[in-house]
């Protein structure tokens, strides 16, 4: 495995390039993670080691009109974050790796990847890289449903529950001890 490092992260971020993709880590300030996934969501923050990021409305008009953009954050859950939470469900870091590999595919379905299997170990070595930033004992949550802990992501996921106001948007939010981290992908 690629040991993690600035050079590494960098170039793993490079497969969310080609997508309409938020991908950011923050650092972690609140008990209450999802705090620091408003934080994240209203791109209020930059890397906090200073590493790439992948933001595709950095510095567009829409975020300097309204900072969470895409995001539609309901009132409610900016005065109670966990009121979230229930839209947000635990996956185990091997499901993770498989749907950071399928954030970064153009229909965000794997099954419709006409190279993948030739791409697949290339896509899980840079998932990888990215999961390590985030140490055994982390956490992990994909906005796809009340199923989402028996979801194998290599197959078409239709369903979630929306975070933006976009037409179709997935995400997956990393937590550890220090650093709370999300890659969301827009359709």
């Amino acid at each position: 495995m690629t040991e993690l490092d600035e050079r590494s992260w960098a170039e793993a971020m490079e497969m969310y390039e080609q997508r309409v993709t938020i991908a950011k880590v923050t650092g972690r300030e609140h008990e209450n993670w999802l705090l620091d996934v408003v934080t994240l969501m209203h791109g209020e923050t930059r890397d906090v080691r200073g590493w790439r990021t992948v933001d595709r409305w950095d510095g567009d008009l829409d975020r300097i009109e309204e900072p969470s953009y895409p995001f539609a954050i309901p009132p409610e859950a900016l005065a109670a974050p966990d009121a979230w939470q229930s839209y947000l469900y635990e996956i185990s870091r091997s499901q993770a790796l498989r749907f950071l590999v399928a954030l970064a595919t153009p229909w965000i379905d794997v099954t419709k990847e006409p190279d993948f299997e030739e791409r697949r170990e290339g896509l899980e070595a840079d998932a990888g890289v990215i999961l390590s930033r985030f140490p055994e004992g982390s956490h992990f949550y994909a906005n796809t449903g009340g199923r989402s802990a028996t979801r194998d992501y290599y197959q078409r996921v239709s369903s979630w529950h929306s975070f933006s106001t976009r037409t179709f948007d997935f995400g997956l939010v990393l937590v550890s001890e220090t650093e709370v981290g999300m890659v969301w992908s827009f359709r």
